[in-house]
């Protein structure tokens, strides 16, 4: 990401906080553009300086954190963004493709007319923001339409499953959700996933939901290793 969309970012955020759980989404945020690195350690009196909060309100914060599955507490080390392992990365990808498989094949298709047409207003205000390089839009936008889309698999316990692993993938998610390019595939993908949903081939559009989820993955796994061979490079 550009110093200039870190900047659009921050700037985006707003200048006081009243929950909790607001504190919550931002640091999310942080994590979801690359601000907070895999492994980074979350301090308190850091955070009480920067949101001008109380202690008491960044435990809690931590605590809706931690139940995304985002970031851990260690003990004696305290709380760090979730650092994942490629083993770990691709557990939880099979685990969302099953769940966003299993999802689309079960929503009813042709879609009904007013489903259309919210995931297609979804899809302008992603486009929208996409051109305007407003990166917490896109990525707001994205997720609402992918929550928008299988809620309509009629399985409320199986769409707070998906959106969970969503969550649980934010460190995978975290770079390519700033990079123009992936974020212009995916408004591709997206779509035709709505050209999908106007007719009847419920197979398509499942494939369509797990191939949507490469991308990023492959790409973290491909750093890691980058980083694992740079890292016996210099021990040889």
């Amino acid at each position: 990401m550009t110093n200039q969309a870190l900047l659009d970012e921050r700037e985006a955020a707003p200048a006081e906080l009243t929950e909790p759980a607001d504190m919550a989404k931002l640091l999310g945020e942080d994590i979801i553009f690359g601000r907070l690195a895999p492994g980074a350690r979350l301090t308190e009196d850091t955070l009480i300086a920067r949101f001008n909060v109380t202690r008491h309100f960044v435990r809690q914060a931590f605590v809706a954190l931690e139940r995304t599955g985002i970031v851990v507490r260690e003990k004696n080390k305290g709380v760090s963004v979730r650092s994942l392992s490629s083993r770990e990365v691709s557990q939880i990808y099979e685990v969302r493709e099953l769940l966003q498989r299993q999802a689309a094949l079960r929503i009813p298709l042709p879609a009904p007319a007013p489903l259309i047409v919210e995931l297609e207003r979804l899809h302008e205000v992603y486009g929208r923001h996409l051109r305007a390089r407003h990166f917490r839009g896109v990525h707001e936008a994205n997720d609402a339409f992918h929550l928008t889309m299988f809620a309509a698999c009629g399985n409320p316990y199986l769409v707070e499953s998906i959106k969970h692993y969503m969550w649980l993938s934010l460190p995978v998610r975290a770079k390519k959700t700033a990079d123009y390019e992936h974020a212009l595939a995916s408004e591709r993908d997206h779509f035709i996933i709505i050209q999908l949903m106007k007719g009847t081939d419920s197979w398509a559009l499942a494939q369509l939901c797990v191939d949507h989820l490469q991308g990023a993955k492959k790409d973290y796994l491909q750093t890691v290793a980058n980083l694992q061979n740079s890292a016996l490079a210099r021990s040889e």
